[in-house]
């Protein structure tokens, strides 16, 4: 039976082997899923996206400059741009100019886009901090299983060492006429009982780690492994502040919370940008513009043709214009009306929603500290039980070795103990993992010191 456990365990070493070059701790896990997540990075392109908005939002502001040049020739009748006198000939001409506009008032529309994109980038600023709050969580619950099932684990190898020891000493009691042949077969199904255990809690483990590498985006499964770390229940005071304490904390720096608010106040800057429709543009425009033309002059004494040069045509020819423009919104078939009325609606929708998000906020951290609360008292009563079945399995060991008691009923203490451990390690992980939230809505980082 030895031997036949031994090859189980050497096929599953293949995916529970102990023996790898790397062992993850939690806080690693916890910031390489940071770094690599797939989502985290697309958050982080729509981040820049933003941040590219606000600089648009700055240009907008600023004057515009630009230039333009044209170049034609013309055989037969054309205009001489630089006179505007018919002429029948080749002609080859040119223009050039150089534009400039700035918007004076725009009912402060471009302030308030400037302001926006600000906080859109803020926004969009939280929306990542708060993706990375989940998968710290996430990954910290995946790293917490694989230490439970681990644990679990060496429990089920511990038990079934105590079970081959029973069994040498029923096959020896059986041997000397204590105990009947029939007890020698019920401890070897109890053995092949905690056999199955053992296969079936490698599976989890290995199941458990797949897991944990898949929110790590690790595809090596083989040679991926935590750290072999034993942890006990860490100290911690933050139930000396109550639910109500730990909700007014976490409503100062929790990024959902603060995405929420920004939002909110993106919805009304959209709401002054669109009142700010109804009010009159101004814009100032300055224009300078010059040409060149390849016809021939006539000097208005002599008679005799002649050609400016090029420089001094686009001297002679240019010209400057400036001036302001008023743009006054009349009537526009109620659209800017309508889309002030739509963005009040998006306003209320937008409270609606961050009062939402603060009522989940507070329900979650509720559940955590009631949670917290009542899986610590679940432990120390799987403790307490555990420590009762510890007694009643030795009582039943003692009547069990000088033949009082038969092999079921000793099987059975045993597997009371057996159960009995098995939900101290489940009730244990438990009680880590509510803990760590509660402490992490209070601001506290994830970490298993």
């Amino acid at each position: 039976m030895k031997l036949k456990l031994t090859a189980i365990l050497l096929v599953l070493s293949i995916g529970i082997a102990s023996a790898q070059q790397k062992k993850w701790t939690l806080e690693e896990c916890v910031l390489y899923a940071v770094e690599n997540n797939l989502t985290i990075e697309q958050y982080e392109l729509d981040l820049e996206n933003a941040q590219i908005d606000r600089s648009d939002a700055i240009g907008a502001m600023l004057p515009d400059f630009n230039g333009q040049i044209n170049t034609s020739g013309n055989t037969g009748l054309s205009f001489d741009p630089t006179n505007n006198e018919p002429v029948t000939t080749t002609i080859f001409t040119a223009s050039g100019s150089f534009t400039s506009a700035v918007t004076l008032f725009d009912g402060l529309r471009s302030f308030q886009r400037l302001n926006r994109a600000k906080l859109n980038a803020l926004a969009n600023q939280y929306r990542l901090d708060d993706l990375k709050d989940d998968i710290r969580l996430s990954v910290a619950n995946a790293y917490l299983q694989v230490l439970s099932n681990k644990e679990s684990l060496k429990v089920y190898r511990a038990q079934y060492e105590v079970t081959e020891q029973d069994l040498k000493r029923t096959n020896e009691l059986v041997g000397s006429g204590v105990v009947p042949r029939g007890d020698l077969l019920e401890i070897e199904a109890t053995a092949a009982n905690q056999e199955q255990q053992i296969v079936n809690g490698g599976s989890m483990v290995l199941i458990s780690r797949i897991n944990l590498a898949q929110l790590l985006q690790i595809t090596d499964y083989e040679n991926f492994d935590i750290a072999d770390e034993e942890f006990d229940i860490p100290s911690s005071d933050i139930l000396n502040n109550s639910a109500k304490e730990i909700y007014a904390e976490a409503l100062t720096f929790r990024s959902d919370i603060k995405f929420s608010e920004t939002n909110v106040e993106l919805i009304n800057k959209d709401l002054d940008i669109a009142k700010g429709t109804l009010y009159p543009t101004v814009v100032a425009f300055f224009n300078y513009n010059t040409r060149y033309s390849s016809q021939d002059r006539f000097d208005a004494i002599t008679g005799e043709a002649f050609r400016e040069s090029f420089g001094s045509q686009l001297w002679m020819n240019d010209g400057i214009s400036f001036g302001a423009r008023l743009s006054i919104p009349v009537f526009n078939g109620f659209s800017v009306r309508n889309n002030i009325k739509r963005t009040k609606i998006d306003v209320k929708k937008s409270e609606l929603q961050l009062d939402q998000d603060k009522l989940v906020l507070e329900t979650n951290i509720n559940q955590a500290y009631v949670d917290v609360t009542s899986f610590y008292k679940a432990y120390e009563a799987a403790e307490k039980t555990l420590d009762a079945r510890r007694l009643a399995y030795e009582y039943s060991k003692e009547r069990f070795d000088v033949g009082l008691m038969n092999a079921f009923d000793f099987s059975q203490s045993q597997s009371r103990v057996d159960n009995a451990e098995a939900v101290v390690v489940r009730t244990k992980y438990d009680y880590i993992f509510r803990l760590k939230v509660l402490e992490f809505y209070f601001g506290i980082p994830i970490t298993l010191d």
